[in-house]
């Protein structure tokens, strides 16, 4: 007797087949689209995080750019020259000099030192991978005016005729919370002490501290130092040419230096903007940043209409000591790079020095 139950027949292969091809299509389109939005979404916070480190890094060189020459004589500090001098320098620390060219020019602290195509620290590349350019390194020198140094009764002990050593003794009473000189925000071994009185003005690396009795403070200014900024045997411009100059005055100076420091391949590192201050280690400012441009105003009544702009006012003739605006143009990038996706951001600003002079160039 013949069944007469309904046949039921499953998928064929080819049906099985065609399903499991548009599953696998579908799965591939959802798993593409989910890795663009992940890369979107990090692509946004690398560019997110870059606009930030540029913006704080252009920050904080406007800060130390406006404050330049601060308390510094007019003109320039002169260093020590002369018979039995040799040059001075800035970006070294105690380990190493960080610059290739990073003698102060004609021997004299200005203000601001540019550094036209000397941004890259010594053993980088020439240039910037990235950019396939040079960057610009940026010294500013100024007081430090928070360390109430100045109100120190500051004299040069007779037995150091060479003032390889002075001593710094607090006013009595001393006003409440005076900072004392080996307080955490006082005086470091590697920090440069500015001297004036009225037969000029010395400049020197503190090489060691010690307190004496009384509440004084010794500190040394020995040969040999990183910056070679105690020079004892010069002719001109140590401090023992002031010696015998009346009531002197010390006053904590800044010397600032803006540089990128390109790490080695193997570290996968990226570059990144250091702030090296006095003779101290520099430190990282934010990584990333790919390029330090710095042009110059130099316009002061006798440099004609071009003197806007200006990348090497050391050359003539212009000088450091006319510099009245500094514009800077930092360029950052994105930590990682999806393909064709990498993200560059450059962030510029203009900064008026304190000695800024007034030139009409268009009358």
């Amino acid at each position: 007797m013949r069944s007469t139950e309904p046949k039921i027949r499953g998928f064929s292969l080819v049906e099985l087949l065609i399903a499991m091809a548009l599953g696998l299509i579908v799965l591939a389109a959802t798993t593409q689209l989910f890795k663009n939005g992940m890369d979107a979404t990090r692509l946004v916070t690398q560019s997110s995080e870059m606009q930030q480190n540029a913006r704080a890094t252009l920050n904080l060189i406007a800060k130390d750019v406006s404050m330049a020459g601060s308390g510094l004589p007019s003109g320039g500090l002169s260093l020590p020259a002369g018979a039995g001098s040799t040059p001075s320098f800035f970006a070294v620390d105690p380990t190493q000099a960080w610059l290739a060219n990073n003698g102060y020019p004609g021997k004299f602290m200005y203000g601001i030192v540019p550094g036209a195509g000397n941004g890259i620290e010594i053993g980088g590349p020439a240039t910037i991978a990235a950019t396939g350019t040079a960057s610009d390194a940026i010294t500013v020198v100024y007081a430090d005016y928070a360390f109430p140094l100045n109100q120190y009764t500051t004299a040069i002990p007779a037995a150091n005729p060479l003032g390889d050593k002075v001593t710094f003794t607090p006013p009595v009473p001393a006003p409440a919370g005076f900072p004392a000189i080996q307080s955490p925000t006082g005086i470091q071994v590697g920090d440069l002490i500015l001297f004036t009185n009225n037969l000029g003005s010395a400049v020197g690396e503190v090489t060691g501290i010690a307190p004496v009795a009384g509440g004084s403070t010794d500190i040394s200014f020995a040969n040999g130092d990183p910056l070679k900024i105690n020079q004892t045997g010069a002719a001109s411009g140590n401090i023992r040419s002031i010696i015998g100059g009346g009531t002197t005055t010390g006053t904590r100076l800044w010397a600032v230096t803006y540089f990128i420091e390109v790490p080695a391949a193997a570290t996968s590192q990226p570059p990144r903007l250091m702030r090296q201050v006095n003779g101290q280690k520099p430190v990282p400012v934010a990584d990333n940043i790919i390029n330090l441009k710095v042009t110059y105003d130099v316009c002061n009544g006798a440099n004609g209409p071009n003197c806007s702009g200006i990348t090497n006012p050391l050359l003539a003739p212009f000088s450091p000591s006319q510099i009245n605006k500094v514009n800077v143009q930092v360029m950052g990038q994105t930590l990682n790079s999806y393909g064709n996706k990498s993200r560059s951001t450059v962030l510029t600003t203009s900064v008026s020095t304190r000695s800024l002079s007034f030139k009409d160039r268009y009358n």
